[in-house]
């Protein structure tokens, strides 16, 4: 009888631990862009955040979320990929939204000396149609955003239908969504090295990517998923550490002079 009830409170306490650690693995990868979403709207200045974090998230949530049509894997990874690509698109616009008005403001001030009416004053427009590559990824409007990410999902969803018989190229497509969300720090990290510095970057949000990549790569190798997921998982950990070893370095050695603007701002997540 004893070990009956035993039983049924070790089932009881292991469905709890699984639900919680769902719930972590959905929600957690959203979180560290919290702080990074109100510091952009407190500064009105997204210089800190590169968008191309957001670019590489996109791409490889969209080509996991193709993968489980090849292979199953656990159904939490599926709505963190899903919540995340909502997130991303949050913040792009957003993003965009500030950098238009920055420079906005920078063409107002460029005018300040002359009699030039607001409406003389205009912002060359970069639009995803004029398939110019120089603005790739920097243009005008969040709805050109949109349009990139329709185009890339459309395409990459009809080569999958097409070849979704071949094991080869959805083992292939399962690791290149998980390597190139590894990949998710390195604009970040080549940011912080042509700045020469980390002025901008939250430090806050960066250590709970790292926080959040090892409890994703544990959470892989306890529920078995695909060994690209784990593998994957322990390469973004390493970028993690290399950006918080640039957070050290850079403090301790500065390149540049700190700016004394008032405009702080963040980056990154998991």
């Amino acid at each position: 009888m004893d070990e009956v009830v035993m039983d049924q409170i070790m089932y009881a306490v292991y469905q709890a631990v699984s639900w919680i650690a769902s719930v972590a693995i959905i929600f957690g990868g959203v979180v560290p862009y919290i702080p990074q979403y109100r510091d952009i709207r407190r500064t009105q200045n997204a210089e800190g955040f590169s968008t191309y974090v957001c670019l590489v998230l996109l791409v490889a949530n969209i080509l996991r979320i193709l993968f489980r049509f090849g292979r199953y894997f656990e159904t939490p990874l599926l709505w963190q990929s899903i919540i995340m690509i909502m997130t991303m698109l949050i913040m792009l616009n957003l993003c965009t939204s500030v950098r238009m008005a920055t420079e906005l403001s920078t063409k107002r001030r460029s005018f300040s000396a002359t009699d030039s009416k607001d409406e003389d004053i205009k912002v060359p427009k970069r639009l995803f149609l004029d398939f110019d590559w120089n603005y790739f990824w920097s243009w005008s409007r969040f709805v050109d955003y949109l349009q990139c990410v329709l185009a890339f999902t459309v395409l990459a969803a009809y080569v999958t239908y097409l070849l979704l018989d071949s094991v080869l190229f959805v083992e292939s497509l399962g690791f290149l969504a998980v390597f190139t969300e590894a990949m998710l720090g390195t604009p970040q990290l080549y940011c912080n090295y042509q700045n020469k510095s980390t002025e901008g970057m939250s430090i806050k949000m960066v250590l709970m990517w790292t926080s959040g990549d090892t409890f994703k790569t544990g959470y892989f190798l306890l529920t078995q998923a695909p060994v690209q997921f784990w593998i994957c998982g322990l390469l973004q950990v390493c970028v993690d550490f290399a950006i918080l070893f640039q957070v050290y370095y850079y403090s301790r050695y500065p390149q540049k002079p700190i700016s004394h603007t008032t405009h702080t701002t963040s980056a990154k997540a998991l």
